[in-house]
């Protein structure tokens, strides 16, 4: 059978631009008008609709029209990524930062470090982060260590959460990490409880006005992420992440972006590598 094809006119293409930048910060592109009629197509057949303005219109009317935003968002939002990917970030933290960092809490007796992993997606990153903070801090006792994972994506945190990962997809893994941090299972490898233990998976709309962490961070990680937004929204966003640093905290972005001509309060350290002074 033959699935049903939908078209999206100009007009509607205008209409869902703005309502997934109202609800995402994402701008998309003209170029994107065909990735959204296919991946929003299957909520119109799902809802036995027959075209995108009953889409627009049940989004914006129905008694179900929250809990169908969260499906559109779902279909949208891109999320790509894999475990250890951009490895010099990990080697810096591996090598420079967490060491720097374990000196000063030991000297200070604030044993405490906070990272929040900024559109975590599927969970590669922030288990990325739990296994490469484990190992710098396996020698030094007595340390408050968490990692905040948030993401738009509720099917996709449900994803991390669940923590398993096909074979094929956890072989940036080193070996001896994979046999210290995962168990086989029947889909491939499992994240085991102690690696789960690190991490807290959250809902969070980066659009928020504010966000509700009170305590500050040591580390930002939001890669591959303000790529998709104009520069208003990448520049408000990175005032809130700035807010939410320690003074001396860390934000890395990804491979693809930069700060370069931006209103931003951070300090370039390296490539992809900032800091708040």
């Amino acid at each position: 059978m033959i699935a049903q094809s939908f078209d999206l006119t100009d007009k509607e293409f205008k209409l869902f631009q703005e309502l997934i930048y109202r609800e995402t910060g994402i701008n998309m592109s003209d170029k994107k008008k065909k990735l959204v009629v296919a991946r929003l197509s299957k909520r119109l057949r799902a809802l036995d609709l027959v075209n995108f303005t009953q889409y627009y219109e049940y989004l914006n009317d129905s008694e179900n029209s929250d809990k169908e935003i969260v499906n559109l968002i779902n279909r949208v939002t891109t999320n790509k990524t894999n475990f250890f990917r951009e490895k010099h970030h990990f080697d810096f933290l591996s090598k420079e930062l967490l060491p720097r960092l374990i000196i000063q809490g030991e000297t200070s007796g604030a044993r405490r470090l906070r990272i929040w992993s900024a559109g975590c997606s599927s969970g590669e990153e922030p288990y990325t982060l739990a296994m490469v903070v484990n190992e710098a801090f396996k020698a030094h006792r007595g340390w408050d260590i968490k990692i905040l994972a948030t993401d738009l994506d509720t099917e996709i945190l449900q994803s991390a959460i669940h923590g398993v990962y096909q074979t094929q997809l956890v072989s940036p893994i080193p070996k001896e990490y994979l046999i210290r941090y995962f168990s086989r299972d029947t889909q491939g490898y499992k994240v085991n409880q102690n690696l789960r233990s690190m991490i807290a998976f959250r809902k969070l709309n980066l659009m928020n006005p504010t966000f509700p962490m009170k305590q500050p961070f040591d580390i930002i990680f939001c890669r591959n992420v303000i790529i998709y937004f104009d520069a208003p929204t990448k520049e408000g966003l990175l005032d809130k992440f700035h807010y939410h640093l320690k003074t001396g905290g860390h934000i890395f972005i990804g491979h693809s972006e930069s700060l370069m001509h931006m209103k931003t309060k951070f300090k370039y350290l390296k490539h992809t590598i900032y800091q708040k002074v």
